[in-house]
C-alpha cells in the first residue's frame, strides 16, 4: 500500500511538473492562450459604429441576475482575460457563483483596466521601470519594450505645503516652494513623462488625483475609441482611489508592488469578497450637506463592520444624490473599512460625463454596452435590486449637520450636540474622545500677541481652518456653499481672527474657475481663505507651521487646540503637531467655525458675532438655502469649464514647463543624489533564472510577536537625526532640517533600506526594549536592525524572520516587501501572513513559510539564537512542506505559502519584476 501511495505521489508530480513546464514555456514565448470563453463575444451595433463586448449573461442567467454589480465587473475581467494560466475557467465558475462562494474566502485573480498613482507613491514605480529597463539593456534586450501594459496615469499632488497662507500670491508662493523641495523628483518623473509609453502625467499644480480621476481620467467604459467595450477598473497607490467608485467605477487602492503587477499586464489575487448592500431611503433635508451623510455613513459602516467587504449602495435614495455627493462617500470607503462603495451607473452618472464635458459619443456607446451587459441601474427600480450579503439602511431625511472628531472619522457628532460633546472629551480620559485635562485648567487660557494686536487661546480655540481634499472640493454643492455663506456673512460685517491658519485647496482648477465666475472670491478673500495651491496638503498634514506666536501660546498652556478641515482623516498627529483635536467638517461649516474662533459654541444659541447695528447674528441667519445652491451650480458650473482646464492639464505650469528634464530611453542616474537612485534588485542577474535557491546558515535578524503590521515594516514618518538613514544623509551633506521624510525620499532604496523596522514601537524579542534594534549572533552586539544587516551580509550570511500570527497586517506597502529583501531576509517564517503582504513578499523573491497548525516558535522552542537551513527542492509545488533545519535543536517542518503556479513562476525568477524583464528579451 505504501509503494503504491508513493507512486501515486510522484505520478502526480510528474504530471503537474509537465504541465507547469509547458505553462513557462507558453509564457516565456509570450505566446497568448486561446480565451475558452470567446464564444460569448457579441456585436453591439452604437451609432454608425461596430462594437463588440462579452455577454457575460449567457453564463448563466438566472445567477448573474442576482449577482451584486460590483461583482459582475470582477466576473467580466475574468471571462475577458481568461487564459487558463494566471484566470483559470474554475476563477469565471467560483466569481459566478458568488452566492454560494461569498463566506468561504475564495481566492481569485483580477486584472483591472487601468492604474492611478500620486507622487509619493508613483515614484519608485517609475523607479522600478527605469531599473527595468537598465537590465534589459544590460541582458541584450531593448530597453524600449519595457513600457507599462495597462494605462497609467500619475497626478502629482502630495507635495505642496501650506507654507504661505491669507495672501492673494500664496498659491504662487507655495508652488515656488514645492518645486524648490522637489525639483530632483519633479524631474525624473518628468523624463518619465516622455520616455515611457501608455504612461501620462498629470502635473503638480493640476489638482488632487482623485479629484482629476473623477472629472476627467476615468473612462466608464474602455472601447469607446476601439471595438471591444468592456468596465473600466482601476487600482491606485493611495487609499482613497475609492472615490471613483461614485461614478461607476470599480477602484481601491493597494501597494506599490500589487500596483507595478497591474502595470505590467499582471492580475493581482483578492478573496472572493461578501458585498454588504447599503440601502437609501428618503431625501436628504434642506440644510444637510453630502459632508453630513458621508460622516453618518462612515459611524454606521464602522458599527456594522465591512472590513474588507464591498458595500454597494441600492434603494430609490440612491436616485436623490448627485455623483459629486455619491463620490464624496466612495472617497471615505477607507474610513468605514471596506474594500470599495459602489454606486453602480445609473442616469445621473450618464448627466455627470456630460455635465464633465465628455465626448457626447462615447457617452451613448457607454450607455448602450452598459445596458446590453447589464451593468445599468435604475434605482427605483427594485426589480433590480441583486442579492447581498447582508443589507442595513439608511434614511436620509434623518441625517443631521454633523462632524467628525476630535481624533477619528468615525467619531461623528450632531453639531447641535458639538459643546457638550467637546467639554466632555476635554475631562475623559486619554482614549479617541478624550484628552484627560485635570478640572483645575479646564478654563486656562493664554494671552498672545499677533501683529501689534493682542489675543487670547484657549481649549477649544480654533488656529487651523482649511478647505481641503478631493473628499469635498469635488462637490460644486458644499463648495458653493461655502461660498455664498461667505459671502452673506462678510455682507453681515462677520470676520475671522487674523492669527487662525485659513487656507482653499480645491482639487482642481474647476473649482476655482466656478468660484470666481459666481463671484464668490472676494468674500472668501475677505475670510481669509485664499487659494493656496492645488494638492493635498493639510488633509495629509502638509499644513505646513502655525504662526510661531500662536504654537508658542499653545505649547505654554499646554492647550488643546483645534484644527477643522474638510478632509477625510483626522487622526491625531496627523494634521498638525499642535492641534491636538481635529473636526472633519463640511467647507461651510469650517467657515463658521473659523468665524467663531471656537468649538466651545453652540450655534442654535450663541452668535456667530455681531452686525455693524450691534445685532446678533447666528449661523442660520448666513446658511445658504438649498434652491440658491441649487440656482448657483445650474448658472456656473458649466461643460465649457471642465473642457477648458482639461484640454491644457497636462502642459503645467512654468515652473514645470522650465524643468529640463533628460531626453533618452535609458535614465541617466545621478550618483549624488539622495532622491532617486537605481536599486540593485537586478545587479548580476543572467538571462535565464536557475532554479529555486535553498537557503543555508541563515541568522535570525528579527523575533517578532502578532500583529506586526507594514506600519512596523515600512519606513513612514520623518527621518529620525540618529538614524541610519540619517547617518547616510549627513555623510552626502545632506542637514537635519533637509532631511525631509521617507515618503519623499520612496525613490532612494539606501534611505528606504535604512529606515525598514525602523520604527520605535517595534518588539524584537532579541533584545530587551522596544525599537529599531536587533542583536547580531554569535557576538551578542546590540545595534541598530540596518547595521547588524550589513554586518551579516559581509560575512556572507542569509537572513530570515521569525514572526506570529498576522504578520504583515495594514495598508498594503511595496516597502514592506521591497525593504527585507534590501537587508537580506531570504524567507519569514509566521503563524500566519495577511493576504496581500504574503503575495508581496513573492513578488520580491522571499519565502513566505508557515508554521504547522498548532506549532509555533515557543512550542518548537526557539528563541532567534540558533541558525537555520531550508532546502528548496527543484520541483516546489504550492503549498508543499519543506524541513527546516536548526542548528542545537530538533527539524521541523513549515508549509511553504506558494498558493498559485504564477507564484512559483514570479519566485523561480526572483520575484515579478525578475520574470517581466526576462519576458520582455
Amino acid at each position: 500500500r505504501d509503494h503504491y501511495t508513493i507512486y501515486n505521489q510522484e505520478y502526480y508530480l510528474y504530471q503537474y511538473h509537465l504541465f507547469f513546464e509547458l505553462s513557462l514555456l507558453k509564457t516565456s514565448s509570450m505566446a497568448t492562450a486561446e480565451n475558452p470563453y470567446q464564444a460569448l463575444r457579441q456585436k453591439l451595433q452604437i451609432g454608425d459604429k461596430m462594437y463588440e463586448y462579452f455577454d457575460i449573461q449567457q453564463l448563466d442567467q438566472q445567477k448573474y441576475a442576482k449577482l451584486p454589480y460590483s461583482i459582475r465587473v470582477l466576473l467580466e475581467a475574468a471571462v475577458r482575460n481568461c487564459d487558463n494560466f494566471q484566470i483559470l475557467s474554475s476563477d469565471v465558475a467560483n466569481i459566478l457563483d458568488w452566492q454560494d462562494k461569498r463566506a468561504l474566502e475564495v481566492e481569485i485573480p483580477f486584472r483591472p483596466a487601468r492604474v492611478i498613482l500620486q507622487d509619493f507613491t508613483g515614484v519608485p514605480a517609475v523607479v522600478d521601470f527605469a531599473m527595468m529597463r537598465d537590465a534589459v539593456k544590460a541582458l541584450g534586450g531593448d530597453p524600449a519594450k519595457i513600457n507599462p501594459i495597462s494605462p497609467v496615469d500619475l497626478v502629482v499632488d502630495h507635495s505642496v505645503q501650506v507654507d504661505f497662507f491669507r495672501s492673494t500670491d500664496a498659491l504662487q508662493k507655495n508652488q515656488e516652494l514645492e518645486f524648490e523641495r522637489n525639483k530632483e523628483r519633479f524631474l525624473f518623473l518628468k523624463w518619465g513623462a516622455q520616455a515611457l509609453q501608455n504612461f501620462l502625467i498629470v502635473p503638480p499644480g493640476s489638482g488632487i488625483v482623485h479629484q482629476v480621476n473623477l472629472e476627467y481620467l476615468a473612462r466608464v467604459v474602455f472601447g469607446t475609441n476601439g471595438d471591444l467595450l468592456y468596465p473600466d477598473s482601476v487600482v491606485g497607490t493611495d487609499s482613497h482611489t475609492t472615490m471613483i467608485n461614485g461614478l461607476g467605477v470599480v477602484g481601491w487602492g493597494v501597494g506599490g508592488i500589487e500596483a507595478e503587477a497591474v502595470m505590467l499586464g499582471q492580475t493581482i489575487s483578492m478573496v472572493l469578497p461578501e458585498v454588504v448592500g447599503y440601502k437609501l431611503i428618503g431625501a436628504v433635508g434642506p440644510i444637510v450637506t453630502s459632508t453630513d451623510v458621508v460622516l453618518t455613513i462612515t459611524k454606521h459602516l464602522r458599527q456594522v463592520g465591512v472590513v474588507n467587504k464591498f458595500v454597494e449602495f441600492f434603494g430609490p435614495g440612491v436616485s436623490q444624490l448627485s455623483i459629486a455627493d455619491r463620490a464624496t462617500i466612495a472617497n471615505m470607503c477607507p474610513e468605514y473599512g471596506a474594500t470599495v462603495g459602489f454606486f453602480p451607473v445609473d442616469d445621473m452618472s450618464l448627466k455627470y460625463l456630460h455635465q464633465t464635458g465628455r465626448d457626447a459619443q462615447k457617452v451613448r456607446a457607454i450607455e448602450a454596452y452598459l445596458k446590453a451587459a447589464g451593468l445599468f441601474r435604475h434605482f427605483s427600480d427594485a426589480g433590480e435590486d441583486p442579492s447581498f450579503s447582508q443589507v442595513v439602511e439608511l434614511d436620509l431625511s434623518k441625517v443631521v449637520p454633523s462632524v467628525s472628531g476630535p481624533k477619528r472619522p468615525q467619531d461623528r457628532v450632531n453639531v447641535s450636540d458639538m459643546k457638550e460633546d467637546f467639554k466632555m472629551c476635554l475631562e475623559n480620559k486619554v482614549g479617541f474622545k478624550g484628552f484627560a485635562i485635570e478640572p483645575s485648567k479646564l478654563k486656562d487660557s493664554v494671552p498672545f500677541e499677533y501683529e501689534g494686536k493682542k489675543y487670547t487661546l484657549r481649549h477649544g480655540s480654533v488656529v487651523i481652518s482649511a478647505i481641503t481634499s478631493c473628499t469635498n472640493t469635488s462637490n460644486p454643492s458644499v463648495m458653493m456653499g461655502a461660498g455664498l455663506l461667505a459671502k452673506k456673512a462678510v455682507g453681515k460685517g462677520l470676520t475671522v481672527a487674523p492669527y487662525i491658519k485659513t487656507s482653499l485647496s480645491p482639487g482642481s482648477g474647476v473649482v476655482t474657475y466656478y468660484l470666481k465666475e459666481s463671484g464668490v472670491i472676494p468674500a472668501l478673500e475677505q475670510l481669509g481663505f485664499n487659494l493656496v495651491g492645488y494638492g493635498c496638503m493639510t488633509c495629509i498634514g502638509n499644513s505646513g507651521p502655525l504662526p510661531e506666536p500662536v504654537s508658542e501660546a499653545v505649547e505654554k498652556g499646554d492647550l488643546v487646540a483645534v484644527g477643522v478641515l474638510s478632509g477625510n482623516r483626522n487622526f491625531e498627529g496627523r494634521v498638525n503637531p499642535h492641534t491636538r483635536a481635529n473636526y472633519l467638517a463640511s467647507p461651510p461649516l469650517c467657515i463658521a467655525y473659523a468665524i467663531a474662533g471656537t468649538m466651545d459654541i453652540d450655534f442654535e444659541k450663541e452668535p456667530l458675532g455681531m452686525d455693524p447695528s450691534g445685532q446678533p447674528v447666528f449661523l442660520r441667519d448666513i446658511w445658504p438655502s438649498r434652491e440658491e445652491l441649487q440656482e448657483v451650480e445650474r448658472k456656473h458650473v458649466l461643460p465649457a469649464m471642465f473642457n477648458e482646464v482639461y484640454a491644457k492639464i497636462t502642459q503645467g505650469n512654468s515652473s514645470w514647463n522650465e524643468l529640463q528634464a533628460p531626453i533618452s530611453q535609458l535614465y541617466p542616474w545621478n550618483e549624488s543624489s539622495t532622491y532617486i537612485k537605481s536599486p540593485p534588485f537586478f545587479d548580476n542577474m543572467p538571462r535565464e533564472p536557475s532554479g529555486y535557491p535553498s537557503i543555508r546558515n541563515a541568522a535570525v535578524l528579527l523575533n517578532l510577536g502578532d500583529s506586526v503590521t507594514t506600519d512596523h515594516i515600512s519606513p513612514a514618518g520623518s527621518i529620525s537625526r540618529n538614524s541610519p538613514a540619517a547617518r547616510y544623509l549627513a555623510q552626502r551633506g545632506v542637514t537635519p532640517h533637509e532631511f525631509n521624510s521617507y515618503g519623499a525620499r520612496r525613490g532612494n532604496d539606501a534611505v528606504m533600506a535604512r529606515g525598514t523596522f525602523a520604527n520605535i514601537r517595534l518588539v524584537n524579542r532579541l533584545v530587551d526594549k522596544a525599537g529599531p534594534k536587533t542583536k547580531h549572533f554569535p557576538s551578542g552586539d546590540v545595534m541598530d536592525i540596518f547595521d547588524a544587516a550589513e554586518r551579516y551580509r559581509s560575512e556572507k550570511r542569509d537572513l530570515i524572520l521569525l514572526t506570529g500570527k498576522e504578520y504583515g497586517s495594514g495598508s498594503s506597502r511595496d516597502w514592506a516587501a521591497k525593504g527585507p529583501y534590501m537587508l537580506g531576509i531570504k524567507a519569514v517564517i509566521a503563524e500566519s501572513f495577511e493576504r496581500i503582504h504574503r503575495s508581496n513578499l513573492v513578488g520580491m523573491g522571499i519565502v513566505p513559510l508557515q508554521y504547522l497548525e498548532g506549532q509555533t516558535a515557543a512550542t518548537l522552542g526557539l528563541d532567534g539564537t540558533e541558525s537555520y537551513s531550508i532546502e528548496l527542492p527543484e520541483q516546489l509545488i504550492p503549498g508543499q512542506r519543506l524541513t527546516v533545519k536548526v542548528t542545537g535543536k530538533p527539524s521541523f517542518e513549515v508549509k511553504a505559502r506558494f498558493d498559485t503556479e504564477v507564484e512559483l513562476v514570479y519566485f523561480k525568477h526572483g520575484g515579478i519584476l525578475n520574470y517581466m524583464v526576462r519576458k520582455m528579451l
